[in-house]
């Protein structure tokens, strides 16, 4: 990571830290890596409720308030690494000041299977338990009927066992900053403290199903033999006729608002881990495609929700050789990744600059006028020539010479390029090749002169 967060910022420690770490066998051998967050300055750490509800556990039940103040300003200045969660323990590297960097763990006590299954009887008997965990919710009353079923979900006193490389007997600032780092990532995901105490969501889940189908009288879902039953119920649907439905409309409750537009797309699982990749694969390059989902989804969604929306036209569909474009100019990924992308598009690694500058200053149309030259036919050259003429005054025309559908300077540094659209694009000449100058315009003068301005 390029900014000094992540994982790969911390070297050989990183990496030497989880070498003694043997997965546990069976369900239980879950484990989710979240990437380093940025600095936290001028604000809390958490802002959901059970972020929050996780900080004042923690704060509640310190045993020292100074190595907690400490641990709280080395999470706030972004010196925790990536943190790796797995049932009953939590790990990251964080680096001091002077750049040491040490593995710190901390320990939560899991579950028992009797806990866990009061906890599953305990949601099944509450329906709005059902619905928000199937939905992927975590119901902030979840800690108080789970607290009154015999079990706790947040630490109490002695719950978190601290570990660090740095030797502390106690917590220190590095395992208190990963506890600090935790109520942030409970911000992004809750159930991220369920697989600490023993469940991952995804478990959870086919549990909860399984005792619904079972409650149900019907039969138990199918699904992979994890150890947990694996079945899905599968669910009695009897039709509406739609003569019905349309006859009742005025009285159907009316729909949902919309859902609000976050603010940014959310941040991408990091693949880092002590775990050696299938051959072939790429973390970082599959961290890019993660990245830039949720960049395009945002965008979509953000398209979805503006005025005038349903009057727009459904784009077209990008080729594999567009979309390769598309992806190293909006998720700038890292140097060989885009060489992959110009070697799978059968574009050469050299072109690209060229390609992304056409995409970024008009997408589709510009990466065509950028790979191909075309014959205007008689009419179309007749619209551009008489364009070009009534451009400039005649003592102010640049001298030019056309080849096809371009209009090239006589000291070949300049050009303009006639698109399919009948819009003029910009280039400048950059060592041997041409690159777009500036975004097209229907005046080939205003062209020119974006040209020109890029060149300067």
């Amino acid at each position: 990571m390029s900014d000094g967060y992540g994982a790969d910022a911390y070297g050989d420690a990183y990496a030497e830290g989880f070498e003694d770490q043997e997965a546990e066998p069976g369900p239980a051998a879950q484990e989710r890596t979240f990437a380093a967050l940025p600095p936290a300055p001028g604000r809390g750490f958490a802002e959901s409720w059970w972020g929050r509800a996780w900080l004042k556990a923690l704060e509640d039940t310190a045993l020292d308030g100074r190595q907690l103040k400490e641990g709280r300003r080395v999470a706030r200045e972004g010196r925790v690494g990536a943190v790796s969660v797995r049932p009953g323990r939590i790990t990251a590297v964080v680096r001091d000041r002077d750049r040491s960097t040490y593995r710190s763990d901390v320990l939560l006590q899991q579950l028992s299977d009797e806990d866990w299954e009061r906890f599953l009887d305990m949601a099944v008997e509450r329906s709005g338990h059902i619905a928000a965990l199937l939905d992927r919710e975590m119901p902030p009353h979840l800690v108080e009927d789970a607290a009154a079923a015999g079990m706790d979900l947040l630490p109490a006193i002695g719950d978190l066992d601290p570990e660090c490389t740095c030797e502390a007997w106690d917590h220190c600032p590095h395992t208190a900053a990963l506890c600090y780092q935790m109520a942030r990532l409970l911000d992004r995901d809750p159930f991220v403290l369920l697989l600490m105490r023993g469940r991952g969501e995804r478990r959870l889940l086919d549990e909860l199903q399984v005792r619904i189908a079972a409650r149900a009288g019907g039969p138990e879902p199918s699904g992979p033999d994890d150890g947990v039953a694996d079945t899905v119920p599968a669910p009695v649907v009897r039709g509406v006729p739609a003569a019905d439905v349309y006859a009742t409309a005025d009285a159907l409750p009316a729909l949902p608002p919309p859902p609000e537009l976050p603010e940014e797309p959310g941040l991408s699982p990091s693949l880092d881990t002590e775990t050696d990749p299938e051959p072939g694969v790429g973390p970082s390059a599959l961290e890019t495609l993660a990245m830039d989902s949720a960049a395009r989804a945002h965008r979509m969604l953000a398209d979805a929700l503006a005025p005038g929306h349903e009057r727009q036209p459904v784009p077209a569909a990008l080729t594999p050789e567009q979309d390769a474009v598309r992806l190293v100019a909006d998720a700038r990924p890292e140097p060989w990744t885009v060489t992959r992308l110009a070697t799978g598009s059968g574009r050469r690694r050299a072109g690209m600059p060229a390609a992304v500058a056409a995409w970024r200053t008009g997408g589709v149309a510009a990466l065509d006028v950028l790979d191909e030259a075309w014959t205007p036919d008689a009419s179309a050259l007749a619209r551009a020539r008489t364009r070009l003429a009534e451009a400039w005054e005649e003592d102010e025309a640049p001298r030019l010479r056309a080849d096809r559908n371009r209009w090239t300077a006589a000291d070949g540094t300049l050009q303009l390029r006639y698109g399919r659209d009948g819009r003029w694009y910009p280039y400048r000449k950059e060592g041997t090749g041409w690159i777009p100058a500036g975004p097209a315009d229907d005046d080939p003068a205003a062209a020119w002169a974006e040209a020109g301005a890029a060149e300067a």
